[in-house]
């Protein structure tokens, strides 16, 4: 599975989320938290079931609802969304504001497995419990929100965002540890496709595996960032093509292009070659 690119589309827009698989994310989020206002997640609570159990909907993309944080609101969201139905088009639930491992451990024995947990980490405690809650068995991915840790930090970001770099590094270390994905923080101008391309790039060289997207022109753009390019799908295959002789003639040492392999350089072809392929890119 590959999640270059985790789109959110508000759950009180059903033309926007039937349509939303053909932006070309990796993932669509049907949200019912932030993007719609309170008076109306009732309305989006219904939109969002009725496109999940409508059997023409069945895109080819991983599809995940956004529940709200509260105990007794997600509740109300997953009651909502499974009502009257044997049947739907759902493969992962985001759980906002996470903080607790007891709190998505709680969520997780609601949902009884059916799906897989992406934690979004916003907080100053949900960062310092990182590796708790990636060691959660039902949790997949640790998702990075910097906005509102910003608010909670009363910390002023700029596009680097220089000033939460430890807590973006601290999610990936996190995820690597349990071998979950780590998914980047959001580029809220989605006018700004060269800030977007600064920050997917840090975002690869840092190790996050996807970036979150608000609108359908930033898909291609996260998608590219994180497919890898054709210089580096030649230098992985000449590194792993070189091992399997290695290998077989029994030696230790030996280099490709002047450059010394070691276990470090064979895993990082290994994870390129293994990106490429959940991408479907093939040499």
């Amino acid at each position: 599975m590959t999640r270059r690119s985790i789109m959110f589309t508000p759950g009180d827009r059903p033309e926007m989320m039937r349509t939303a698989p053909d932006s070309g994310a990796d993932v669509v989020v049907f949200d019912l938290e932030d993007a719609v206002a309170p008076a109306r997640t009732d309305e989006a609570r219904e939109a969002v079931r009725d496109l999940l159990t409508d059997d023409s909907f069945d895109p080819d993309c991983e599809v995940c609802v956004r529940i709200n944080a509260a105990a007794a609101d997600w509740e109300a969201d997953l009651a909502a969304l499974t009502a009257e139905s044997t049947s739907i088009r759902l493969d992962s639930i985001m759980y906002p504001k996470a903080a607790s491992p007891a709190d998505v451990r709680s969520l997780a024995s609601a949902v009884d497995e059916s799906w897989p947990i992406l934690a979004l980490v916003e907080s100053a405690r949900g960062i310092l419990r990182a590796e708790e809650l990636a060691a959660v068995d039902a949790v997949d991915a640790l998702v990075f929100g910097s906005e509102d840790l910003a608010v909670d930090l009363g910390a002023t970001t700029t596009p680097s965002l220089s000033e939460v770099a430890y807590a973006r590094q601290r999610i990936v270390v996190a995820s690597a540890a349990h071998d979950v994905a780590a998914i980047d923080t959001l580029v809220t101008d989605f006018t700004d496709d060269e800030q977007l391309e600064r920050a997917a790039e840090t975002a690869v060289q840092y190790g996050f595996d996807g970036k979150l997207a608000i609108h359908p022109s930033q898909v291609p753009i996260i998608n590219d960032a994180f497919t890898p390019d054709e210089d580096e799908r030649e230098w992985a295959r000449a590194v792993l093509d070189a091992t399997d002789e290695a290998d077989a003639a029994d030696r230790g040492v030996y280099e490709v292009d002047g450059e010394m392999i070691d276990a470090p350089l064979i895993a990082k072809a290994e994870r390129i070659v293994e990106r490429a392929e959940a991408a479907d890119v093939r040499d």
